[in-house]
């Protein structure tokens, strides 16, 4: 079964309600075997729009990775970062 990776391009707008969100996700991550491979670290845009932070995460699988992100878990950490900033989140089936 290939692995699923969360990935996200964030601007943090709060950085308090975005610092609740942080302290608040790894349960979830947790729960569903997340494994951070890339976490805000420097970057180099080659094409398109650019956020602040950039995370790569890596799942066992999609359903893993789609479960993480449906779950109550996830779901109340989200809620701290809706006022904190502006995400663009994508879950990709590996190869």
């Amino acid at each position: 079964m290939p692995k699923a990776y969360w990935i996200a391009h964030v601007t943090v707008t709060d950085s308090n309600n975005y610092q609740r969100y942080v302290e608040s996700a790894p349960p979830a991550f947790q729960k569903y075997g997340a494994k951070f491979l890339a976490r805000g670290g420097r970057c180099q845009i080659m094409e398109g729009e650019s956020r602040q932070r950039n995370v790569v995460i890596e799942f066992d699988s999609l359903e893993n990775a789609i479960a993480c992100y449906q779950s109550d878990e996830y779901q109340q950490a989200k809620s701290y970062r809706a006022d904190a900033g502006i995400a663009d989140i994508t879950i990709v089936e590996g190869v």
